[in-house]
């Protein structure tokens, strides 16, 4: 039994397999994308536009601006088209129809949330808030992305998403975007590439570079060595990955928050991005940014992430840099305390962690603050999300794995000056999976990626077993009670 009252909302978010995304479907193999171009060069204009009439009367309802999708992906096949000939648009949207292929984002499950407070709070009743919730959307392929919702808390309590509509869109990846020299030589010195070649190249860079600045270096430094190395090969490919690990994402404003995806785009994400943790940080001189941590998987390797915006149109995606960038279940705390960034950690799996730095795009020394202790809890123990700032101290919401790899929802609290101490603990579990909650791809689980207050109350969204998500909420002074009654 919770030790403090939970009101589930009557709000349940399900997987909708109608929000689709238009994907690139190109074959591997460079025979195959010239037969199927020459089967679309054979036709005659007006068969072009026939077919072409077919295509967009079937999917041209389903997406926004089509036209504009088909002729991107032509352009991904554009280099094989074995014609001098100028072709049409419509051809080319027909070429880009057959490279082309719908995908279900979040067919399978639309799980782990998290939630913030919303950039925009106009127009709003007295103690209404209004909020933006992130969650991990998983399609064909257990391939994940990020979705967003908005919602109201009204100011009794209740809880309303804003209507969704069935179209989902992806950002424009901006083509030239900007990097920070000193974060791009420490990733590269950790990563064995200092000195040498890497130095070559990054020497004539100013602070601030492009990526056009980038590529101009590195074919003046392949020019200046030649014969090719192998060992200048695997340099100038490393920092090539890493450029492309770190790119900015941008959005219509005409688009609803609802309606924009973020969707695997580096070589790092190609199996999914998971496990968005956002955060509203606000600095001492008062400057806010939202960040968000989150795991980038290619079917391998997982790497810890970082996301950047201050509007949720445009966003920066960045590696992490230092040692203890490992694992999964990276949380930033939503202020610095005394000058310092902090961060709450898993890198053995195990164990909860937390670790300080002046930079928030580096980190290193991780020390343990949690081990398991209760027996729902004893396989291993980690953060649900952000620590919420409270009188009493910092509120962390946590996850812990017992018998059955069932998965239940926890509380801490940590020192509001020196949060490597934890002052309390809930014995119990706050949130334990019950009913239907019990089933769904990995059953038996509940889990969160961040909660928030409103009042003096706790908003708690949470994944039902990896397949649907909902929402809670309790009494923040009833909780810091149970909490008091149990001090480590």
């Amino acid at each position: 039994m919770s030790p403090v009252h939970l009101r589930r909302h009557e709000v349940t978010l399900l997987p909708e397999s109608a929000r689709v995304i238009i994907r690139p479907f190109i074959p591997a193999e460079i025979h195959r994308i010239t037969t199927i171009i020459g089967r679309a060069l054979a036709l005659t204009e007006e068969e072009v536009c026939h077919q072409l009439d077919a295509v967009k009367q079937e999917f041209e309802g389903r997406h926004f601006d089509i036209a504009s999708l088909l002729l991107g992906h032509f352009q991904k096949v554009e280099r094989h088209v074995f014609t001098q000939r100028p072709l049409s648009n419509e051809r080319k949207m027909l070429i880009g129809a057959l490279f082309s292929g719908e995908y279900a984002l979040e067919s399978a499950a639309i799980f782990n949330p998290s939630i913030v407070p919303h950039p925009d709070q106009s127009g709003l009743d007295a103690g209404a808030l209004r909020f933006v919730m992130s969650l991990r959307a998983t399609g064909e392929g257990h391939i994940s992305s990020i979705e967003f919702r908005v919602g109201t808390i009204s100011p009794d309590g209740n809880i309303a998403l804003d209507p969704v509509s069935r179209f989902v869109t992806v950002p424009v990846v901006v083509p030239n975007p900007t990097y920070r020299r000193r974060r791009f030589i420490i990733k590269l010195a950790e990563m064995g590439f200092d000195g040498g070649h890497a130095d070559a190249v990054m020497a004539p860079l100013a602070e601030d570079f492009t990526l056009s600045d980038l590529n101009k270096s590195i074919s003046t430094v392949r020019r200046e060595h030649q014969p090719t190395t192998r060992d200048l090969t695997r340099t100038l490919e490393c920092i090539q990955w890493l450029a492309d690990s770190n790119y900015e994402l941008s959005f219509s404003n005409k688009l609803a928050i609802s309606e924009r995806i973020i969707f695997p785009v580096s070589p790092n994400e190609t199996n999914g991005i998971e496990d968005a943790r956002f955060v509203r940080f606000v600095d001492d001189d008062g400057a806010v940014m939202y960040y968000a941590t989150y795991t980038a998987y290619n079917g391998r390797a997982i790497l810890p992430m970082l996301i950047e915006t201050k509007d949720f149109l445009h966003f920066r995606i960045l590696t992490l840099n230092g040692s203890a960038v490992q694992n999964k279940g990276m949380a930033l705390f939503p202020r610095r305390i005394q000058g310092r960034y902090v961060m709450l950690s898993r890198q053995d799996d195990e164990n909860l962690f937390i670790m300080f730095s002046d930079d928030p795009h580096h980190w290193n020394d991780p020390e343990v603050i949690l081990r398991p202790s209760e027996m729902w809890e004893s396989v291993k123990v980690g953060n649900c999300g952000s620590p919420i700032e409270t009188e009493a101290g910092w509120l962390v919401i946590t996850h812990g794995v017992g018998p059955m790899r069932k998965y239940c929802i926890g509380v801490v609290l940590l020192d509001l000056e020196d949060p490597r101490k934890v002052i309390a603990r809930l014995r119990q579990p706050l949130l334990a999976p019950e009913g239907n909650e019990r089933e769904g791809y990995v059953p038996n689980v509940v889990y969160s990626c961040g909660s928030m207050l409103h009042g003096r109350q706790l908003i708690l969204p949470y994944a039902m077993s990896d397949k649907a998500s909902a929402i809670a909420s309790m009494s923040l002074d009833d909780l810091l009670a149970a909490l008091r009654a149990e001090p480590v």
